[in-house]
């Protein structure tokens, strides 16, 4: 047993080398010192589908941004909620917003990435940024991503917005987006090397520049994807464009999920998608994280009663070490640091969305937002 946990050292001590070394790299947004140069008009596009109760506080945020050269358009996808009449009666009148009707979904399609591409054809803009319906923006947001845009030369710049959590169900399992982020995937690597195994994004919020977004296919490109942030981050890389991230610091934030229940079947509908539509992947991927951050706490515990002195010490070793990886996570992403000691019970929350989302795949019925969603085969 003790082997087992001298292996298990040797990816915690990798995963919390990256975690250092992205909290000391990752960008973060900031307000420029003087306005961004250039009058490129931003699209703000947004697809929405049964967002009544989170699109006026959205537009209000929209609306009161100090950038004078954007627009905002809104792609109602058939709600039943009223959800246009909510947004248009946020705007007050505000010339800047507009609310599309959507066409029927075409065969071939999944909702999102239509509802996008129709977004896409009727922006002004020579920047396209394309959000979410519940994503909330401080003033001065824009601003900041301008400059971040443009100091990279970010052909799709990628920012994550700070994530606001309350339920234990989103307190658990939403932070881990960002430790997967900030301890597995160096930002340096996404940034300077050309392949795309060092690729990422958040759907959330993915400002392209518009030639290289048609340059890539745009949304037309990735119709079947359910994860379609991660498939143009792929595109972008095999393109040989240039693919730059950022951490939103507080200028953008949202609340993904209201309640647990949201937030299994929000993530049961990605977490397939995000492991190449495998379930022997998914199931070895599930395997690995019970073994690096579950068994070390059972082990610990056994080892008490008798009591195994070499095998108690090993086994704390490797608790503290991911603990204090998942805690710099947290620190950097602005979530619960006191959560970190909760790891055990997140990975057994994303162990069950995993079971969901293979029983979804097998009876082909994932359901998200009254359509179900079929990955392409």
């Amino acid at each position: 047993m003790e082997a087992i946990l001298a292996l298990l050292f040797l990816p915690l001590s990798v995963f919390a080398f990256v975690a250092v070394l992205n909290a000391f790299t990752f960008p973060r947004l900031k307000l420029p010192s003087t306005p961004p140069g250039g009058a490129e008009l931003l699209s703000v596009l947004i697809p929405m589908r049964n967002e009544a109760a989170v699109i006026a506080p959205t537009v209000r945020s929209l609306l009161q941004q100090t950038d004078p050269h954007f627009e905002v358009l809104i792609l109602d996808d058939g709600s039943e909620d009223g959800s246009a009449q909510v947004a248009l009666q946020a705007a007050n009148g505000n010339p800047r917003l507009r609310v599309l009707k959507g066409q029927p979904l075409p065969q071939g399609w999944f909702g999102k990435p239509w509802a996008c591409h129709q977004l896409s054809t009727q922006a002004s803009g020579s920047l396209l940024l394309f959000t979410d319906a519940d994503v909330h923006w401080q003033p001065g947001a824009f601003s900041a991503l301008r400059q971040q845009a443009q100091s990279t030369r970010a052909d799709l710049l990628t920012v994550w917005p700070t994530q606001t959590t309350q339920t234990w169900g989103e307190r658990l399992i939403v932070p881990l987006m960002a430790f997967s982020i900030l301890a597995y995937l160096p930002v340096l690597a996404v940034h300077h090397l050309p392949s795309p195994a060092f690729a990422a994004a958040m759907g959330q919020c993915l400002l392209f520049r518009r030639s290289a977004y048609q340059q890539i296919g745009g949304h037309a490109a990735i119709r079947h994807s359910i994860v379609d942030d991660m498939a143009f981050a792929y595109a972008i890389k095999r393109h040989r464009l240039r693919l730059r991230a950022a951490d939103a610091n507080r200028f953008i934030h949202t609340r993904m999920y209201q309640n647990g229940r949201q937030v299994l079947w929000g993530f049961a509908k990605n977490i397939l998608a995000g492991h190449a539509n495998s379930p022997l992947l998914l199931l070895l991927s599930s395997l690995f994280h019970l073994m690096l951050f579950v068994l070390p706490w059972v082990l610990f515990a056994a080892s008490l009663f008798p009591w195994q002195p070499s095998l108690a010490w090993s086994s704390f070793l490797l608790i503290s070490l991911g603990v204090l990886t998942r805690a710099l996570t947290a620190l950097v992403s602005r979530q619960r640091i006191f959560d970190s000691f909760l790891l055990p019970l997140s990975v057994l929350g994303m162990t069950l969305i995993a079971v969901q989302s293979v029983l979804w795949r097998f009876t082909g019925k994932t359901q998200w937002k009254g359509r179900t969603l079929t990955p392409k085969a």
